[in-house]
């Protein structure tokens, strides 16, 4: 058992009185016989502060599924949804960077399966969905990101069928000050998702972490 300084301090005094007591008395020993507990609580209260700027999203996890009538002769394509995804404002407009502007975006790792075996984050692609985007119109879904396995030519995504392999934008860029300023908070989007695997891939498990992050620049 630890004592504290202060009471290790007493022990230490009354141990020393039982020395010299040691002579002509016998020992004496404390029996316990009884206890009983006591539950100390208190309501701290929130303190109002100065707000924030937040980033949250409604699962940790999705799955995908294959869609066989979308499938190519060496491909097989697997499609899902990216859980919800939401930033929210509560600070004083008047406190923000007037240049200050936010956005979201995503990076995938390497699908990993069985064995060890690879596929490229440049095989997943998503769509970017604004579901909710205000009533000032200056939040902006991303642009399509096709997988590496298109030919660039989608015109939704022109020349952009590189994957997920860098941080590609899911929604923002929008003048963090201007739109709190107009009594907006929160704003959501979600994206949908497609893997291409090669029509031989292996079968079994696989998977990838993607990475949503929130940030705030300065222009």
């Amino acid at each position: 058992m630890k004592f504290s300084q202060g009471v290790a301090a007493r022990i230490a005094v009354a141990a020393a009185g039982g020395l010299v007591l040691a002579g002509t008395a016998g020992a004496a020993f404390a029996a316990e016989v009884g206890s009983d507990d006591v539950t100390v609580s208190v309501d701290i209260e929130a303190v109002e502060g100065d707000g924030a700027l937040t980033l949250t999203v409604a699962g940790d996890s999705t799955s995908l599924t294959e869609n066989a009538e979308a499938g190519e002769p060496t491909l097989r394509q697997f499609d899902g949804e990216l859980p919800t995804v939401t930033v929210t404002d509560t600070r004083d407009a008047a406190a923000i960077n007037a240049e200050a502007y936010w956005y979201v975006v995503g990076v995938a790792s390497d699908f990993v399966g069985p064995g060890q075996a690879l596929i490229g984050a440049d095989r997943l692609g998503w769509t970017p969905r604004l579901i909710d985007e205000g009533d000032t119109g200056l939040v902006n879904e991303g642009q399509p990101v096709a997988t590496s396995q298109d030919d660039g030519t989608d015109p939704a995504a022109p020349g952009n069928n590189v994957g997920l392999v860098d941080q590609e934008l899911l929604y923002g860029l929008a003048p963090s000050a201007e739109i709190r300023g107009s009594g907006e908070s929160s704003w959501t989007a979600d994206a949908s998702l497609t893997l291409k695997a090669d029509r031989d891939v292996a079968p079994g498990e696989y998977s990838s972490i993607l990475t949503l992050s929130l940030f705030e620049d300065i222009e």
